[in-house]
């Protein structure tokens, strides 16, 4: 029995007058009870196939063949008011993009309200109090009062929470969940897909699920299907797939992912090459001309889709060879040619730095209501050493994008100092001298907002050596601008392209090389992958790693993604509310983690084998509001191992557990270790 099922489909869009594939010959089928994985990279066509699997295509594409089936009906044969009637109650997905998929002019209970009584002829009321139900359900924290507010008051991983509250609210057969916890920690998104897992358990339901984060498809889905261009590569069940990846690519995509067991002298095999353009898609194989295995018949002729046994399907000429042991589908760890100069000394120290938002009104001061406002940094001191990677980790709101704002001067914090290269500087932008502007730089995270869709990428980098006036002819700018480009392995002729004309990846290479313009000491990355493949990511993380060796450059490195920051650094501080509640060597906290919160957080960072079944720790509720602070330890309204009052009432102490590990908690670092041991 399946719920819905994908035959031969293929599916064209009319692109300057002439149809192009997107989607070729591709089959599936979903069981009840069953959650499909689908992966691969930017442009593959999971989302095209996606929304197609929930009868909706752009006005300008169309089925060329094959079907779709939901429930033994063919979607596209149903008239429109019953593709409506499936949509929301037996269909329901739940968007990557909230801020569009949400209407700004209703409130979140109307639009989840709305929902329900479509679908179920219950009073305004009832819908009301359903949808305050369901906001629960998702720990959203004072649903009631979120009900009442708009998309746009809300926060990015708030709205995505939103939406799959009215994803859970209809109780839908199918479930098409498309990068539905891209913006959400790894803590929220535990508890999140706990709660999708729960939905299709109790509907016997089934889901479609769509992302590039490998390490939860491997802990989620049952069974995964690879696309590249718009093709099927490898499908088999999680279990077999990771364990024995078959494919090349799939092979290169399961390599791509950082790990801290490379330590700092290996690099991450990458995938060379790009996504191939639909446009002009190559003769033979698909991925034949990125592929390292690829032989004279992959150019020429395409490889059908076949059966290595009942359950696991492989497109690919060289299959045989790969499982005889002949060919090697798995890239290996590549040793850094250039390893890292020892540091000598500290470029950036942080004392003490507090950064409130809010002013007290008239009206609090009339009413003499007591001032209450957004604590976001609350004594943070940090200390990072020459040619090193300090990473700070943490949950939404715990204050890691305003410490690096306050750093570049983009905040002023209240208090605290700042030493840049042993000299002390100004808190404030404006007062800071050029050499500190050289020597401090930054890259964003999503460089379509950080670059300007009209300057070519010559003109980019040049405005920052015209800025800094290192280089006075136009010539030296030019050779700069084209040796800043080699450095970040693109070729001179990128500095005559628009953003437009650049991939992510290459994007975010312009934004490095623009961030290096001026020989800065310290770099701070915020997010800088959190948009990328996981292909692509590999590629910036290895020229981050290979640019920190050649230039003796230090990073400061803000992520949400563990793996990321356990690769890169050498250093990493834990955040929470405004304070750091563990800091040390990445090889201490992040494989032997000793406050409550960090090992919360390391045992819900999802593991790319599906066989280890990690007990993730699921924290009770959210971060709570900067503006009400708990008493005593922050973290005591969700810690797991509170221990009574004293955490309730009490700062807890700073301890020194060794080698520069330090923890804040009033547990001992020797009775945690003994807790975390599983000794009780």
């Amino acid at each position: 029995m399946t719920i819905i099922q994908a035959d031969d489909l293929s599916i064209e869009y009319a692109l300057n007058h002439r149809w192009v594939n997107v989607i070729h010959d591709v089959s599936l089928k979903i069981a009840p009870l069953q959650i499909h994985g689908l992966v691969g990279e930017s442009g593959s066509g999971k989302s095209t196939l996606a929304l197609a699997m929930m009868g909706y295509i752009a006005e300008n594409a169309r089925i060329s063949r094959g079907s779709l089936t939901f429930n033994n009906k063919n979607l596209y044969q149903l008239p429109s008011q019953r593709l409506r009637d499936i949509w929301g109650r037996d269909i329901h997905l739940v968007p990557q993009d909230t801020l569009s998929a949400l209407n700004p002019s209703y409130q979140i209970g109307e639009q989840m309200a709305e929902i329900t009584r479509h679908h179920q002829k219950v009073s305004r009321h009832s819908a009301w109090e359903h949808a305050i139900t369901q906001l629960e359900r998702v720990k959203i924290p004072d649903a009631r009062e979120v009900a009442r507010k708009y998309p746009h008051q809300l926060s990015g991983g708030m709205r995505q929470r939103v939406a799959i509250a009215m994803a859970l609210s209809t109780q839908p057969q199918l479930l098409i969940l498309d990068e539905p916890t891209t913006s959400l920690d790894v803590t929220t998104q535990a508890v999140i897909l706990d709660e999708f897992r729960h939905l299709i358990l109790d509907n016997k339901s089934a889901a479609l699920y769509v992302s590039h984060d490998l390490g939860t498809v491997a802990q989620f889905c049952d069974v995964v299907t690879v696309l590249y261009g718009g093709e099927v590569m490898e499908s088999a069940s999680v279990a077999e797939l990771y364990a024995h990846p078959t494919h090349p690519y799939t092979a290169g995509l399961l390599m791509s992912l950082p790990r801290q067991l490379e330590g700092s002298d290996t690099r991450i095999p990458t995938i060379d090459g790009i996504a191939p353009s639909l446009i002009e898609r190559p003769k033979g194989c698909v991925f034949a001309p990125r592929c390292p295995l690829a032989i004279a018949q992959c150019y020429a002729e395409k490889p059908p889709l076949e059966p290595m046994n009942e359950s696991h399907h492989i497109r690919c000429w060289r299959w045989h060879d790969i499982l005889s042991g002949d060919a090697e589908a798995k890239p290996k760890p590549i040793a850094h040619n250039t390893p890292a100069p020892p540091r000598t000394s500290h470029v950036l120290k942080v004392v003490a730095m507090k950064k409130y938002f809010g002013r007290r009104g008239v009206w609090d001061m009339l009413t003499r209501k007591p001032y209450r406002p957004t604590r976001a940094l609350d004594g943070v001191s940090i200390d990072i050493q020459e040619r090193s990677t300090f990473g700070i980790v943490g949950e939404s709101g715990s204050g890691k994008s305003t410490l690096a704002r306050c750093i570049m001067g983009l905040e002023t914090p209240d208090s605290g100092e700042i030493e840049l290269c042993a000299v002390n500087i100004s808190t404030r932008l404006k007062n800071r001298p050029k050499e500190a502007l050289r020597r401090l730089r930054m890259v964003f995270q999503n460089p379509d907002e950080s670059l300007n869709p009209y300057k070519t990428v010559g003109q980019a980098i040049n405005r920052n050596l015209l800025l800094l006036g290192e280089l006075k002819t136009r010539a030296e700018r030019e050779e700069r601008i084209h040796q800043l480009l080699k450095a970040v392995r693109l070729t001179p002729e990128y500095a005559t392209r628009y953003p437009s004309q650049l991939s992510g990846g290459e994007k975010q290479r312009v934004a490095i090389a623009r961030a290096f313009a001026a020989e800065p000491s310290l770099i701070v990355a915020d997010e800088p992958t959190s948009s990328l493949d996981v292909s692509v990511q590999a590629v910036i993380l290895n020229l981050l790693k290979d640019l920190r060796a050649e230039r003796g450059v230090s990073y400061l490195l803000i992520s949400h993604n563990l793996d990321v920051v356990a690769y890169l650094a050498d250093w990493i501080a834990v955040m929470y509310l405004g304070q750091i509640v563990e800091e040390g060597r990445v090889d201490a906290v992040y494989k032997a983690p000793s406050h409550p919160y960090t090992e919360a957080l390391v045992s819900a960072n999802p593991s790319t084998d599906p066989n280890t079944q990690k007990s993730a720790i699921r924290l009770d509720g959210d971060v709570p509001s900067p503006r009400d602070i708990p008493t005593g330890c922050r973290f005591h309204t969700r810690c797991p191992r509170k221990i009574g009052a004293i955490c309730e009432t009490h700062e807890p102490p700073w301890q020194d557990a060794g080698d520069g590990h330090f923890i804040s908690c009033h547990i001992t670092v020797d009775e945690l270790t003994r807790l975390q041991g599983g000794e009780m």
